[in-house]
């Protein structure tokens, strides 16, 4: 097995450690869980770059490199959502989950063709938009964290705990209706492109 897709097993096995992390409570296992999840994210960045560079661009990175996106992504959104104060709302997570299972089983579909769908361009600006979101948004998770076992954090910060809540809240909720409506698009985008490929146009 190459390099880039040594990196993309490992970044499966990075999302299983992630989800690990955020069974627990706490300032370090929310600190050790975006610490994991920023690692993955990078092995995302490094896989595809490295193969391009290298030549290594095979079926099996094709393939896999979209899917432990997919698994990463889905580890991240399912654990965040039952944090109270993201504002998470659970109909945006049924809504990505369900962009990911379309384009998976579409995937599968070509796959027992012989095909192979390679990701496109806003399947892309998706991957980093959500990637984006969690990193912000786990870092806000650390700080509360961090208050609650620090106390004296709060009163360097610029205003009370409660205005951070109701902020934080607000700004989360927003991130995310954001991110589902790029994930819905880059969803109808990929069935579009695709569509003839799998032979769907003959119905």
């Amino acid at each position: 097995m190459n390099l880039p897709n040594q990196l993309t097993v490992v970044r499966c096995i990075m999302a299983l450690l992630y989800m690990a992390l955020m069974s627990f409570e706490g300032l370090w296992p929310a600190v050790g869980a975006l610490l994991m999840f920023i690692a993955a994210a990078i092995t995302d960045y490094l896989d595809g770059n490295i193969a391009r560079a290298r030549g290594l661009v095979t079926n099996f990175g094709k393939l896999m490199d979209p899917l432990a996106d997919k698994i990463l992504m889905v580890a991240a959104f399912v654990m965040m959502m039952p944090i109270p104060y993201l504002w998470i709302p659970g109909w945006t997570i049924v809504v990505i989950l369900s962009r990911e299972f379309v384009v998976t089983g579409m995937r599968s579909l070509a796959a027992s063709e012989g095909e192979v769908l390679a990701a496109i361009h806003s399947g892309k600006t998706k991957t980093v938009l959500q990637i984006a979101y969690v990193v912000v948004f786990m870092a806000v998770v650390v700080l509360v964290e961090g208050v609650e076992a620090y106390p004296s954090i709060a009163e360097a910060l610029p205003c009370t705990q409660e205005t951070l809540m109701r902020f934080t809240g607000w700004s989360s909720l927003g991130g995310i209706l954001a991110v589902t409506a790029v994930t819905v698009y880059s969803g109808i985008e990929f069935a579009r492109v695709n569509w003839s490929k799998l032979h769907l146009d003959n119905l």
